[in-house]
């Protein structure tokens, strides 16, 4: 899952410029950052500048122009504040900023956060490390950087950004009722250093608090359980549907029949049952923040 560029170079052609790399393969995506692009260019011909001259006045680089106006780079919000002052386009080129944000992030990460953002349920235990929702940036940003083959770092600011983004479901209202079990290992390893590390026990213990929140810690002298074989997620919807996966049942697959769905929520059930309560949980993470 996968988002700002943090690259600021300035200049002509830098290749570590602003933005996010417009993926073939989304359609709607594409389609999206193309009309934008084409926008741009005609504000900026209209206001009698060449894409050099425009990249100037904005601080950034002429690649970078050309790559926006060509639909090959998603810009930053920043971006088109920028241009919309320079060609004097009072306010248009800013407000397509809100076309943007729907196609901002990878198109599986706005697929999760649809199916997420229409949940009333949701129902998640993770075998190893803190669930996406829960996580801080620095956490995440840990996590993203560790993996093999390596991202770039605009991959990993594009991708750290779209996990915290999923995360407004916090705010939501009327609230959704979120249950989380974790393994206790996952409180206990320093992913990002001492600093990211309390921070993201702070940040559990201050969801873990949430009325709206559940959240329970599986003590590692427990013996085999049901989630042994990975994940579990169950999202529950208003209309009766539900949607269901678990790494270790039925080959990995996203599952909607509701005889499947019972064995995933049987074995979620005896998992929080095994879990310690959320009182008890809360009171590990207060442990364990003493220790750090």
């Amino acid at each position: 899952m996968s988002v700002d560029g943090v690259g600021t170079e300035q200049g002509d052609g830098g290749a570590d410029e602003p933005g996010w790399d417009v993926d073939p393969d989304d359609e709607s995506g594409v389609a999206v950052v193309a009309a934008v692009g084409r926008q741009i260019k005609a504000w900026r011909e209209a206001a009698g500048l060449r894409a050099g001259e425009l990249g100037a006045a904005i601080g950034y680089g002429e690649n970078l122009v050309y790559k926006v106006e060509g639909g090959q780079r998603i810009p930053r919000p920043e971006f088109l504040d920028k241009v919309d002052e320079v060609v004097g386009a009072g306010g248009k080129i800013a407000a397509m900023k809100q076309d943007l944000a729907a196609v901002r992030y990878p198109k599986k990460v706005r697929d999760l956060a649809g199916v997420e953002s229409k949940a009333v349920e949701i129902a998640a235990y993770v075998a190893h490390g803190v669930h996406g929702l829960l996580q801080t940036p620095g956490h995440a940003r840990a996590l993203f950087e560790a993996r093999q083959p390596a991202y770039s770092q605009d991959e990993v600011e594009r991708m750290v950004a779209a996990r915290m983004a999923r995360q407004s479901i916090f705010e939501r209202s009327p609230a959704p009722a979120l249950s989380f079990v974790l393994e206790a290992s996952a409180l206990r390893r320093p992913i990002g250093g001492t600093m990211e590390w309390r921070q993201q026990l702070e940040r559990l213990r201050q969801i873990g608090q949430l009325r709206h929140v559940t959240l329970q810690v599986m003590p590692t002298h427990r013996e085999a359980h049901p989630g042994m074989d990975g994940d579990i997620d169950v999202l529950k919807f208003k209309d009766g549907t539900a949607v269901g996966r678990s790494h270790g049942a039925f080959n990995g697959r996203s599952v909607t029949d509701a005889r499947q769905l019972r064995i995933l929520e049987l074995r979620y059930g005896i998992i929080r049952a095994e879990a310690l309560t959320p009182r008890e949980t809360l009171a590990l993470i207060e442990q364990v923040l003493g220790e750090t």
